[in-house]
């Protein structure tokens, strides 16, 4: 009899076993379940909530330098992208399949007629070298005339590229009308009523190869006293289309832009000069005050001057964590750009 007992308890145990492992498994499946049906509405979410707020956007200033990488990253994104430029022939090679509108900053009917049926836009705008404080400018009447048509439009988003060393400005006295122009356009966005992102860069990559290399040599003027955080046009482009898939629709930021690495200038360019193996390079040094002689006769040089020395003196230091937890860390160094030429 007891061995019967013993039987019968043992053929319990091992059926309680069985339907203890059996609802392990009913859990796990569960909870499976439950993750893979999260996951799914939450990316179906992100894609309503991109596709409803934020899918076509205009560009204005596709064509330069850190305007294409932009207008290619949201492209790739799945933005549907409308670009306004004032010469479409140069536009239609890099953008065959991209709508494009040609017109003209100075005419208001040009832009309210870009902004039709737009979500969002994106501002690469600039002073451009030659420019003269009594001319037009994009960043000053020109934006002007893109937020009052961006609110008849009822567009949702303003992205801007603005710079971080134009907070020199007011700093040892610096004063240069082509910063205050950029304070001002600054001011304009926030005060728009419209939500914005602005983006403040530190020293581009590409300006070492594009700007300051001349012929054989990259061109330094004055002595750089402050290491700056160089980030490459592409990581930067990356950064501004997340902006548009993450942020919710009525908020409004302001993201420090900035790389991997601190380099003073002539660092930054013996760097360059160590990876970039396509030529020999050598640096050519200027004094501020031939530099500052020169801008008495030339507009550009006047300019050259400025910006270098805002350059020079601005005491940057890192403030780009937030952006990169929000929009993603930056992965390029400056080895790696020179390498990619």
């Amino acid at each position: 009899m007891d061995d019967k007992d013993n039987s019968i308890k043992t053929s319990f145990k091992c059926l309680e076993f069985e339907n203890s492992k059996i609802n392990y498994l009913k859990v796990g499946f569960v909870v499976f379940i439950c993750f893979i049906c999260y996951e799914f509405i939450k990316s179906l979410i992100v894609s309503l909530i991109i596709g409803r707020i934020m899918k076509k956007i205009l560009v204005i200033g596709s064509t330069g330098l850190l305007g294409k990488p932009v207008a290619f990253a949201l492209q790739n994104a799945g933005f549907e992208l409308t670009l306004f430029v004032r010469n479409d022939s140069l536009v239609k090679d890099i953008f065959p399949n991209t709508k494009i509108i040609k017109g003209d900053l100075a005419i208001k009917s040009d832009v309210e007629k870009a902004m039709q049926g737009q979500d969002a836009i994106f501002l690469n705008l600039s002073v451009k070298q030659t420019e003269k404080l009594t001319d037009f400018h994009a960043e000053g009447e020109g934006l002007d005339t893109i937020i009052e048509a961006a609110h008849k439009a009822g567009i949702k988003r303003i992205a801007y590229l603005s710079s971080l060393v134009h907070l020199y400005q007011g700093m040892n006295n610096f004063d240069w009308w082509v910063f205050r122009i950029k304070q001002e356009a600054v001011q304009k966005i926030k005060k728009s009523g419209i939500p914005y992102s602005i983006f403040y860069p530190s020293t581009f990559m590409e300006s070492i190869f594009y700007q300051s290399k001349q012929g054989s040599k990259i061109a330094l003027g004055g002595k750089s006293e402050y290491p700056m955080y160089y980030i490459s046009g592409k990581d930067y482009a990356q950064q501004v289309a997340k902006s548009f898939e993450v942020l919710p629709e009525s908020e409004s930021y302001d993201f420090v832009v900035q790389g991997l690495e601190a380099f003073t200038q002539d660092a930054a360019a013996k760097e360059f000069i160590k990876y970039y193996t396509k030529e020999n390079l050598g640096i050519m040094w200027a004094p501020m005050f031939v530099m500052k002689l020169m801008g008495v006769f030339s507009q550009k040089f006047n300019y050259g001057y400025h910006i270098v020395e805002a350059l020079n003196k601005y005491p940057e230091k890192f403030e780009a964590q937030t952006t990169w937890n929000l929009l993603g860390k930056p992965q390029i160094t400056l080895k790696d750009f020179a390498e990619s030429l």
